[in-house]
């Protein structure tokens, strides 16, 4: 049997169709006040604009000419159940214009939605920075580093200098801390955890409202931890399980968190830590990631996104 909706039989019809949608989506009258004007019921007015939805008569289009992609932000965000979902039309293959273009709209989200009772979590990542340089004003609130530094040789500013930034954009205190991201063993981590700087930051995470972060897959080039470790390491975690990482918490593809032995020499916010944030916002880039950010959405490690529209498309799939 069929499901297709049977057409409007005759000119009747179908301008009595076009009359009831105008009236209602044009003239914004209520249903009650159509079918009374019309002498028709309720219940015909309201076939009658279903009709003319689903034949086509009636299209509703999102227009905005603007650099997001609203039909894939609604679409993303009601597939995944996101708090903020934010698409960009932006090309991917010019990383650099990619990156500024996600860091705008990031800016953007944030200036909207920091409000001066939020305290703000930042984790490093190359789009966090492209973020800081957009960013223009940002209600007072604290910032806090999430995670320690970690080098890279194309990229000469760390996650202190863009709490630091960020902060002063906001004119809110600035909780940050010298230490690496990642130590050489787990005994020098615990010393590290209890110096001065790093536990006031840490001391902050259970009031965290809202984090940044950055989203890598396991794989080299692909992830800035991966990238810090030694090869043989990183084929041991992934052989382990490990397909994401994000602020150094490691995940497995259905995006469960898995302690492993370099879980121990990282200094930064921990998985339940940061799953207890209300809003941990990510924003990720290159769809040779979109599996690693599938299984951060699967485990409720992210709430919200900033992206692009080929990573979109590739997670809607």
């Amino acid at each position: 049997m069929s499901t297709r909706p049977e057409k409007i039989a005759g000119p009747a019809s179908l301008v009595l169709s076009a009359t009831v949608a105008r009236r209602y989506y044009v003239d914004e009258l209520s249903k009650s006040d159509i079918a009374a004007e019309l002498g028709l019921s309720r219940f015909k007015v309201a076939r009658l604009l279903d009709h003319a939805r689903a034949t086509g008569l009636v299209r509703i289009e999102l227009d905005y000419r603007g650099q997001l992609d609203l039909d894939l932000s609604a679409r993303l965000g009601t597939a995944y159940g996101l708090r903020h979902s934010i698409v960009v039309d932006s090309p991917e293959d010019d990383q650099a214009l990619l990156r500024a273009n996600l860091g705008r709209a990031a800016a953007e989200l944030l200036t909207e939605i920091i409000g001066p009772d939020d305290v703000l979590g930042l984790a490093w990542a190359r789009s966090l920075m492209a973020m800081r340089s957009s960013l223009v004003r940002l209600a007072p609130c604290p910032v806090v580093q999430l995670t320690g530094a970690l080098s890279r040789p194309d990229v000469e500013e760390s996650s202190i200098e863009l709490v630091r930034d960020v902060a002063r954009t906001s004119a809110g205190p600035a909780y940050f801390f010298y230490a690496p991201m990642i130590v050489p063993d787990a005994a020098t981590a615990q010393v590290l955890r209890t110096q001065p700087e790093v536990a006031r930051a840490f001391a902050m995470f259970p009031r965290l409202t809202k984090a940044v972060v950055g989203l890598g897959a396991w794989e080299a080039g692909l992830s800035t931890v991966a990238d810090a470790v030694t090869g043989d390491q990183r084929r041991e975690l992934y052989e382990a399980g490990v397909r994401a990482e994000l602020s150094g918490i490691q995940l497995d593809a259905e995006g469960r968190v898995l302690e492993t032995p370099l879980t121990d020499r990282l200094i930064g916010i921990g998985a339940e830590q940061l799953r207890a944030v209300p809003d941990v916002i990510a924003i990720v880039y290159g769809t040779a990631k979109a599996a690693a950010v599938r299984a951060a959405l699967r485990g409720r490690v992210v709430t919200s996104l900033v992206t692009h529209a080929a990573m979109a498309t590739e997670l809607l799939a």
